[in-house]
């Protein structure tokens, strides 16, 4: 009998249900129009995606400050259901703060800085939003002009959060995550345990050095797994089509069970904004051999030029 293939657990994130406006594709077909989402509706969405997630298994939940009001849904969530946090496990993120106000047509979503003043306000922020600390704090989107791990007092106080029980590491973005994940766990191994990165079959250059963060104990969490839906069957290239149905999958099913069956991989998120979304990415990636990796992948740098020509909708 064949050995089954490694599988790894699916997280759901929320930077796309906890702000009105974001870079994923299709937002008016899976949301409504803009007028649709007030913070009432998009709080009630994020409910019963997060009531769907239990009940399929997923017990790993991703927010961060920038998500628009992510942490206080999932806090407000949390809230009437205190039986079941024990089971799960909480990722946020600093770094980022979200500036959008609630408006899809606002001229700036969300600002960066790696600061130990924004640290210590958004830890607040975030242990108020949440009703209690996360699991894993990981510094947003550090990239190799961050002056994040360079910054002695910074560091000394994210080994403060540490020492509370709180696991601390990084996000990734860009095209040159390889570079930073390599130095954080060189450099920074005894304080960091965590890595999130942007990894998926069009992107995959920081697989080796996630690879190597794994095999020093990390924990490696993949985001963006379906291409901020650029791996859909309605986006996709046809080679990209045609490979997931020999494999007898959607697009997006392939993707995230590409993704699942890496070997270095802990957690694939699904960044789903619809109850369909979700469950297609959770029950059919989650069962079958293992699939060859593809020969998919773009220049990183185009890829992310192509990212941050994405418009907000």
């Amino acid at each position: 009998m064949q050995e089954s293939a490694h599988t790894a657990e699916l997280g759901f994130g929320l930077a796309a249900v906890g702000r009105p406006a974001y870079i994923t594709s299709d937002r008016e077909h899976d949301l409504g129009s803009p007028a649709a989402r007030s913070v009432a509706a998009m709080e009630t969405r994020v409910h019963a995606l997060l009531d769907t997630a239990w009940a399929l298994g997923i017990r790993y939940l991703d927010a961060a400050r920038s998500y628009g009001r992510a942490e206080e849904f999932l806090g407000s969530w949390l809230s009437a259901h205190p039986d079941r946090r024990a089971s799960l496990t909480i990722g946020s993120k600093w770094g980022y703060e979200y500036v959008g106000d609630w408006n899809p047509a606002a001229e700036l979503h969300e600002r960066k800085e790696h600061s130990l003043a924004m640290l210590d306000r958004q830890w607040r922020q975030t242990l108020a939003a949440l009703g209690g600390p996360p699991d894993f704090y990981l510094i947003h989107s550090v990239t190799p002009d961050s002056p994040a791990l360079a910054d002695g007092a910074l560091l000394e106080r994210i080994g403060e959060i540490r020492e509370t029980g709180v696991r601390v590491g990084i996000s990734t973005s860009g095209p040159l995550q390889a570079e930073v994940i390599d130095r954080a766990t060189s450099e920074h191994g005894d304080l960091f345990s965590v890595v999130q990165s942007t990894w998926n079959v069009f992107e995959p250059s920081a697989g080796p050095a996630l690879a190597r963060a794994h095999d020093a104990g990390w924990t490696v969490v993949l985001k963006e797994v379906l291409a901020n839906g650029w791996l859909s069957d309605a986006h996709a290239p046809t080679v990209v089509r045609d490979e997931a149905r020999a494999a007898s999958l959607t697009v997006d099913e392939y993707a995230f069970a590409v993704a699942r069956r890496q070997e270095w991989a802990d957690i694939v998120l699904s960044g789903a904004a619809t109850d369909d979304q979700l469950r297609r990415g959770a029950e059919r990636s989650a069962s079958g051999d293992a699939l060859p990796m593809p020969s998919f992948a773009v220049d990183p740098q185009s890829y992310w030029k192509r990212r941050s020509s994405l418009d907000w909708a």
